[in-house]
């Protein structure tokens, strides 16, 4: 009775762990100035996931909500994003997405090479934010020669 009473207890362990890790990072990523959105990179209609992105200078980092990795899963570099497309989320978006308010498809230079699209899912107070950190690139940083 003992031995299933140890194993029963490491198991909840095993649970308890991961899901107190999970919550402790959400709650410094959100106090370290995160928003919340959901990002995809392979456009099938369920490939989006919940994030925190966070501005870190010229950089947007976005964090994963169910990763327990340490840093950012995904990385984008302010002078490096291209807005293609703006859209109001899809009906058959709507249950994976039921925050959003507008998606942004972006072409970026993700760093370490990789060119591709991401889509960000943000409700209309974060897109408001994102979109005054896209445009205040510093002068000469947005591959634009400056005017003599």
């Amino acid at each position: 009775m003992e031995l299933v009473a140890a194993i029963v207890g490491v198991l909840l362990l095993c649970l308890v762990v991961p899901l107190v890790w999970l919550a402790v990072r959400r709650v410094r990523l959100m106090r370290n100035g995160g928003v919340d959105l959901c990002l995809r990179r392979r456009f099938a209609v369920t490939d989006w996931h919940f994030g925190v992105g966070r501005y870190e200078g010229e950089r947007f980092a976005w964090y994963r909500l169910t990763s327990f990795r340490i840093g950012p899963t995904v990385v984008l570099d302010r002078a490096q994003l291209e807005i293609v497309d703006r859209r109001p989320p899809h009906r058959s978006e709507e249950f994976a997405i039921p925050m959003a308010v507008e998606v942004l498809r972006f072409h970026a230079r993700i760093p370490g090479g990789r060119e591709g699209d991401v889509e960000l899912a943000m409700s209309s107070d974060v897109r408001t934010g994102f979109l005054a950190w896209i445009e205040a690139t510093p002068p000469g940083r947005n591959g634009f020669r400056e005017a003599s």
